[in-house]
């Protein structure tokens, strides 16, 4: 059972190594971009893991053994991944039923082989994490887009029927939605499980961002509607938002159906061992869900106010706006009223105001994005403090 630890210490500006990050944190952070430029772009935690992820990987490797593991993943980290999904996401997850893989996205890209056919259609949301279209396009089938409005605190689903056809045999689901950091209500899930249901449509459902989650919205999983109902949902979940081991590339995917799940192991190439995870990422997956859950909580109630803060200041600045995410650490920034074009606007806060963000561009999130960036918060406050005042005074004097 986990043990409560002090937590005040977790989050502080001086738990930020500066020197590791330099030297280890790629894909648009700090190991990548120019000396003096602030990367709030790749959604990675700038804070050391839990001291148990890094106990666990330690007394792991102690003896110097590195065999072969189970083709399908340790029997025990299965269950412990059931476990906690169903502890705190209601979930009916079978661990017989689960796979750990290399990644929340090898994960996506599985189901989209598993379960679609070039010509194929899947409805995927404009903006949401390209992870989803490239997917769709690695197992030959065609990303319809299906944009993606705000009314009042929620997405708006309520066209969505029109956009399927009788090519149409998935409807992607990023439950919380990276970008908008918004939660689906359960009423909502609830209408989009009838409409799959009715159309005998598979549903590719991530929910790698389902422990990032603020007071306003809980999060509620399509799962926790009904194992029946789910028997065509097919899902996957990470560690890397939750944990910050993206560099140990841990996920798991994981269905209902017996059927189905031996289709997706064929897919996932696992038996024939050119596919699967790693024993250290599967030690460090454990750690995570068994023992570092408190770290999680202390986590969020940093970013709490990282979030607060930052929309309070990114809404006074001229000629930008955002709204308060209910998930994730992103802030989703309109930059319309600026005159600048996504990628023109983060191509010169890189340059001029040595700030670096994530365009809103087809590459990153579909054409749905255009006239927005994306800025993450999961760093110290002294670090989104500098790279807010870099973004303002840069705005101030910038704006067409």
């Amino acid at each position: 059972m986990e043990v409560p630890r002090p937590t005040q210490e977790l989050f502080t500006d001086e738990a930020v190594n500066m020197k590791a990050l330099k030297a280890k944190a790629f894909n648009f952070r700090w190991a990548e971009v120019p000396d003096g430029v602030i990367p709030l772009t790749a959604a990675d935690p700038d804070f050391p893991v839990a001291k148990e992820i890094v106990q666990a990987i330690t007394d792991y490797i102690a003896d110097g053994y590195f065999s072969y593991i189970p083709h399908t993943g340790l029997p025990e980290f299965k269950q412990s991944i059931a476990t906690y999904l169903n502890h705190y996401k209601n979930e009916y997850v079978d661990p017989a039923l689960v796979l750990p893989i290399d990644s929340a996205a090898r994960g996506m890209y599985i189901i989209a082989k598993t379960v679609l056919k070039p010509g194929d259609e899947a409805i995927i949301f404009d903006p949401v994490d390209y992870l989803f279209r490239e997917s769709t396009l690695a197992a030959g089938a065609v990303p319809v887009l299906y944009p993606t409005k705000v009314a009042g605190d929620r997405i708006d689903l309520s066209h969505i029927g029109d956009y399927i056809t009788p090519k149409t045999k998935m409807i992607c689901l990023c439950n919380p939605h990276n970008p908008l950091g918004m939660v689906y209500p359960k009423e909502d899930l609830d209408a989009l499980l009838k409409l799959a249901n009715k159309h005998d449509l598979w549903i590719m459902n991530d929910e790698i961002w389902s422990d990032i989650v603020y007071g306003e919205r809980p999060f509620t999983s399509i799962l926790s509607l009904g194992a029946h109902r789910n028997r065509k949902t097919l899902s996957v979940f990470g560690f890397s938002k939750s944990f910050g081991i993206a560099g140990l590339r841990a996920g798991c995917l994981y269905a209902h159906e017996p059927e189905i799940f031996k289709l997706l192991l064929e897919n996932a190439e696992v038996r024939t061992t050119a596919g699967g995870i790693s024993s250290l990422s599967q030690i460090a997956g454990m750690a995570c869900l068994d023992k570092s859950r408190y770290w999680v909580e202390a986590f969020i109630e940093h970013l709490t106010a990282n979030r607060d803060y930052g929309c309070q200041r990114i809404n006074a600045m001229p000629g930008v706006s955002c709204r308060t995410p209910q998930a994730t650490y992103l802030f989703f920034v309109n930059i319309k009223e600026t005159g600048f074009s996504s990628e023109e606007l983060a191509n010169r806060l890189r340059d001029e105001a040595k700030l670096a963000v994530v365009p809103g561009t087809a590459r990153f999130f579909g054409p749905g994005a255009d006239g927005y960036i994306r800025i993450c918060f999961s760093t110290s406050h002294a670090i989104l403090k500098e790279g807010l005042d870099r973004l303002e005074n840069w705005l101030n004097t910038n704006r067409r």
